[in-house]
């Protein structure tokens, strides 16, 4: 067994690295670096941007969790997927319009203000950190099941191999790592999801039926409040779900990878349709994990449930089918990280080392140097802190990093481009409260406090009851980003906001 997995992930990796080293050939200028010099088209681009997106939480973690919880885990297909009607009328066009490399250059095409460009960066760097700790736990669990390896060396293979593409491929290798990602994802889904609904004679309603008698939970299987028993968590997960895409980095700067806001708005279209279909399909692995695995099973392997997918695999298709589906799930977490550190690094090189540091003085040949040097720094700090968190479940990470994208960044690119009397100090309270509100909340919350021993990260009574902080924290970034505008003496630029709206909208300066 351990053998086959090893070869079909030996083939993964050789087919990504050959990748990485036909696009290093392409990568010699910060543009081609961070951009892929925007030479994708539409299907490209709406691929790589479902290849980023379906990440070892949707595949690994959301699997699991409707296995566990039934009802309950399908919140998060829900949520991810209505997330792209908010990416598709409110963010794509203004940020293609208005951006250059990063989030921070939309911002700063408002606010040319240091201070708004090196907080928007650290938002990024915020948010990539914390959404790569969740891959990069998916990551170890999943070859540690396979290839017997031990957590701490699975989680430095996959640093040390996101590093690289990241490095020496820049864009053009992420992008491609997560066009043929998404495609192996799908068929590996779809593969699977074929035998389960066989197993029940293509027949939902003989389905439904019987997952509620496969699982310790019984009818309530089906039921809402299996995991989320507070209505408040259940609102505050799936604002955090809903708002979090449109502020999330590595899922913005894909905007940037195409020629214009047509092409940008279409990626969005490409990418929806094959994000839909795959979460349709979540309902499948989460019930043939139910039927065919076992709770007790699934557990046994990772007590957050996160190897259902592949257990389902092996379950259905025995060997083979195992080592296929943990391959492509290892892939999964390939792409993701690497469109994360990307992110990150170019948040540090081009926002903070460039425009703050150099005063946008830096030749193209440092800024390359920075954002290589960035991207081993970043890479070195999430393997560390992945190291500390490998019992959490990674779905669950993940809405986390979205409730900080929801509170710390939406609010400002919202604002930025539909209200006049916005100015820099309410752009700069409202990312620094709407990140900080949001991981205050996370640390006295029930996920790093609980009364039991060895259920949470430390011993004690949580202070803040809700497992995510969306439904307070996501307010607070709009009311502080409101606030800080009034309270402030400054004057907003009527001139400049009129020459945003014209150019969000149409991608023309008028000046």
């Amino acid at each position: 067994m351990h053998g086959l997995a090893f070869f079909l992930f030996l083939i993964i990796v050789a087919l990504t690295l050959v990748i990485t080293y036909f696009a290093s050939k392409r990568t010699r200028t910060t543009s081609e670096f961070y951009t892929a010099d925007s030479s994708l088209t539409g299907w490209q681009n709406g691929l790589a941007i479902a290849g980023d997106y379906m990440s070892a939480a949707s595949f690994l973690g959301i699997a699991g969790m409707i296995a566990l919880a039934g009802f309950d885990g399908f919140f998060y297909s829900i949520g991810f997927l209505v997330a792209y009607l908010v990416v598709l009328y409110i963010v794509a066009e203004p940020l293609r319009n208005l951006g250059k490399y990063t989030m921070a250059d939309m911002i700063a095409a408002r606010f040319d203000d240091k201070k708004v460009r090196g907080v928007a960066a650290l938002n990024t760097i915020a948010i990539s950190i914390f959404y790569m700790i969740a891959q990069l736990v998916g990551a170890g669990g999943l070859i540690k099941l396979l290839l017997g390896l031990d957590y701490v060396y699975s989680v430095l293979i996959v640093g040390i191999l996101m590093t690289i593409y990241v490095v020496f491929g820049g864009m053009t290798a992420t992008s491609w790592v997560q066009i043929v990602k998404a495609l192996l994802l799908m068929i590996g889904t779809f593969i699977i999801s074929i035998i389960v609904f066989a197993k029940f004679d293509f027949n939902l309603f003989k389905m439904f039926n019987e997952v509620k008698t496969a699982t310790p939970l019984g009818e309530a299987f089906l039921n809402p409040g299996n995991k989320f028993k507070d209505p408040l968590d259940t609102i505050s997960l799936n604002l955090a779900l809903i708002l979090g895409t449109a502020g999330l980095p590595h899922i913005l700067i894909r905007f940037f990878t195409v020629k214009d806001a047509p092409t940008a708005r279409k990626s969005v279209v490409y990418a929806t349709w094959v994000i839909g279909i795959f979460y349709v399909l979540t309902i499948f692995l989460g019930f043939g994990a139910a039927a065919f695995v076992g709770y007790d099973k699934i557990v046994a392997a990772n007590p957050a449930g996160n190897m259902a997918a592949p257990l389902l695999a092996q379950a259905l298709g025995g060997d083979f089918l195992f080592a296929f589906v943990s391959a492509v799930a290892f892939a999964t977490i390939l792409a993701v990280v690497a469109g994360l550190v990307l992110s990150a690094a170019s948040a540090f090189a081009h926002d903070f080392y460039s425009h703050i540091l150099r005063r946008g003085q830096a030749t193209e040949k440092e800024q390359m140097v920075a954002a290589r040097w960035a991207s081993v720094g970043v890479s070195i700090l999430s393997i560390l802190l992945a190291l500390f968190a490998q019992k959490m479940n990674v779905a669950f990470l993940v809405s986390l990093a979205f409730a900080v994208a929801a509170s710390a960044n939406l609010p400002i690119i919202v604002l930025t481009i539909f209200w006049r009397r916005f100015n820099t100090t309410g752009a700069i309270t409202g990312m620094l409260v709407g990140l900080f509100s949001a991981l205050l909340l996370v640390f006295f919350g029930p996920n790093v406090w609980s009364p039991e021993p060895g259920a949470a990260i430390l011993v004690g009574e949580p202070l803040f009851k809700l497992a995510n902080p969306g439904i307070i924290s996501i307010p607070l970034g709009f009311i502080a980003s409101i606030v800080g505008t009034l309270l402030s003496s400054q004057k907003a630029d009527s001139k400049k906001f009129e020459e945003i709206l014209v150019k969000a909208n149409t991608g023309v300066s008028i000046k």
